[in-house]
């Protein structure tokens, strides 16, 4: 059952987060009454920026589990919560860790260069050469090296517009957003159908034939840019419903649609949105459930991602 936000459910929240000395992350994805209590609403980029700057005690990570598992990477001395301990990810779970070891030894004489879109495990990142999230994806595979063939994992299709943008050939995981290949042709062409004049902002994670009726395929934090800056006053988002409440409340004087009946461009991840005002509050009370990787794993797994910070600024 989900919590009511009553007043004394968010003072809760606000006197425990003093309490604590704790800094609250919330992906764009996260429910509406989540992302108003953050400290910080972020993309996968924006929110490892965040953890790694922090001085707080205690990072109360609302998002899913890659991404309160990149927090504690990058700060190993914080004690990282994640409100929901089964806050998964459909594309973390499509590139096991043992299964990609297991192909790179098999493959050991190509030498890949692997770029690791951020939402994978701990494991994953630990093999990898370099990490980047949908924002920089561009620059972390135009900044790779020439001489070695590139295996991208897990998401094949941000995988293949990235491809699209640098004409580099790359090797891709067979792994997929679940929320993100639902959104078909059909269903964006009928919302564009009702709504022509509407400007169709899609993420990379959608499919070749979805991105090919986008006027802009971008991250979730470049889509805040985007809408602010277009002449346009109404869009159609393709992304996870979540992001409509952070364009709503940033981007206040235009108009977002998430889609008539039947034809919905914004889908709910189950994942995502099993983090509550409730569970927050409980996590912040009892600092349970707590993020914790062995340390060899963890010190493995840091190095590609300060390589993809590094590279980003």
């Amino acid at each position: 059952m989900v919590a009511t936000a009553t007043p004394s459910l968010i003072e809760d929240i606000r006197r425990l987060k003093q309490e604590r000395n704790a800094l609250i992350l919330a992906h764009n994805y996260q429910t509406r009454d989540i992302q108003e209590i953050a400290d910080f609403v972020g993309d996968s980029l924006g929110l490892a920026y965040k953890a790694k700057e922090t001085n707080a005690d205690v990072i109360a990570f609302c998002g899913v589990h890659f991404m309160a598992e990149t927090a504690k990477i990058v700060n190993p001395t914080k004690t990282v919560i994640l409100p929901d301990r089964d806050a998964g990810c459909s594309l973390e779970q499509s590139c096991p860790g043992p299964q990609l070891e297991s192909f790179l030894k098999a493959n050991a004489e190509k030498n890949y260069y692997v770029i690791a879109y951020i939402n994978c495990s701990g494991h994953v990142k630990a093999l990898s050469d370099c990490i980047c999230t949908s924002g920089n994806a561009v620059k972390i595979v135009e900044a790779a090296p020439k001489d070695r063939p590139i295996l991208f994992v897990p998401d094949q299709n941000l995988g293949s517009w990235v491809m699209e943008q640098t004409g580099r050939k790359m090797d891709l995981w067979k792994g997929s957003c679940y929320v993100h290949v639902e959104f078909t042709r059909d269903s964006i062409q009928a919302i564009k159908d009702e709504y022509p004049d509407a400007k169709v902002v899609a993420h990379p994670e959608c499919t070749y034939a979805v991105r090919m009726l986008a006027d802009e395929v971008c991250s979730t934090e470049k889509m805040v840019g985007y809408c602010k800056n277009s002449d346009s006053n109404t869009f159609i988002i393709v992304t996870e419903s979540g992001m409509l409440h952070r364009l709503e409340r940033e981007v206040p004087n235009k108009r977002f649609i998430p889609g008539p009946t039947g034809h919905c461009a914004c889908a709910d991840c189950r994942y995502m949105k099993l983090n509550t005002l409730q569970k927050l509050r409980d996590a912040l009370r009892d600092l349970t459930p707590q993020v914790e990787m062995p340390e060899d794993l963890r010190a493995r797994a840091e190095k590609p991602i300060l390589r993809m910070l590094e590279l980003s600024r």
